[in-house]
């Protein structure tokens, strides 16, 4: 018996350790199922049955739920009749979740563009036509550059018309009734509505009635400002002229009499003048048989 006896136990500690291994397999595949039921636990959240656009009253029927894991719950309403009357201040796209950035203040009921406008801001209506509108291509959310074309009569302040950007990066409101493009085609409207501070709408509505505005379409990714001068005639004309191809002129013309002596005196110095003094460009202008000269 006494050989047999180390085989014994070697045989009782394999046993305890197979009861032993299986103990803890079913300790750790319990542990795991529990820890992916609570993983799985889901929470409802409210969505957009359609697309909404910024201004839209919020009704039962524009609402539904959907679950969601509730560890990755991004935060919203879980109960549609919360939102009820609620008025958006931004699009929302089907099946996206309604956030509370997303609405105006619940002292706000009425919907409409005066619910999309920023704080302290204002809309202004630009009278466009097919070509200040851009050929149709200006949607709502683009941005734009307003000019102005002033007459040389406009304010009694002109010498000559000028073309001069008078607003940069505006935000386009509305094209017509539209809040949000429907498509990318072109859209002829008689109304374009920008969103700008007090001060902005004031330019606005001055180049409007002064003079002819017209509008710029920009980069979604361009926001840089570029300070311009202004376009005029004389630098209309000039454009892709050298400066040795443009007729130069002398500044004085001086009669002399012969014998006087302050008569050279001042010759001298009109020409010691004329010398250190940079020459006028002389633009010629031809209207019909009249040939006039202009100075600049």
């Amino acid at each position: 018996m006494g050989k047999y006896k180390s085989f014994v136990i070697l045989g009782i500690a394999i046993v305890i350790a197979l009861i032993v291994s299986l103990l803890a397999y079913n300790w750790l595949q319990t542990k795991g199922k529990a820890k992916e039921v609570v993983d799985l636990e889901t929470q409802p959240i409210t969505v957009a049955i359609a697309e909404l656009t910024g201004g839209t009253v919020l009704a039962k029927e524009m609402l539904k739920t959907t679950n969601v894991l509730k560890a990755s719950f991004p935060g919203g309403f879980s109960d549609p009749s919360a939102l009820v009357g609620r008025v958006l201040i931004s699009n929302v796209k089907v099946g996206e979740p309604i956030f509370e950035s997303k609405l105006a203040p619940t002292t706000i009921k009425a919907g409409g563009v005066a619910a999309i406008i920023t704080l302290k801001k204002r809309a202004i209506a630009v009278k466009v036509d097919k070509t200040i509108g851009v050929a149709g291509f200006i949607h709502p959310g683009n941005r734009v550059d307003v000019l102005v074309t002033l007459p040389a009569t406009a304010g009694k302040t002109l010498s000559e018309p000028i073309t001069k950007t008078i607003l940069e990066n505006m935000l386009v409101l509305t094209v017509g009734s539209e809040v949000e493009p429907k498509s990318k085609e072109p859209s002829n409207v008689d109304v374009i509505t920008l969103e700008g501070t007090p001060e902005e709408t004031e330019k606005i509505a001055l180049a409007a009635v002064e003079g002819k505005i017209q509008l710029a379409l920009r980069n979604f990714g361009d926001s840089e400002i570029a300070m311009t001068k202004g376009a005029t005639i004389p630098a209309l004309l000039t454009s892709y002229t050298s400066e040795k191809e443009v007729v130069k002129k002398p500044r004085v013309m001086l009669a002399k009499k012969a014998g006087s002596k302050k008569g050279v005196a001042v010759a001298e110095e009109k020409k010691a003048a004329t010398a250190t003094a940079p020459a006028p460009f002389i633009v010629e202008v031809i209207k019909g048989g009249k040939v006039t000269e202009v100075k600049f």
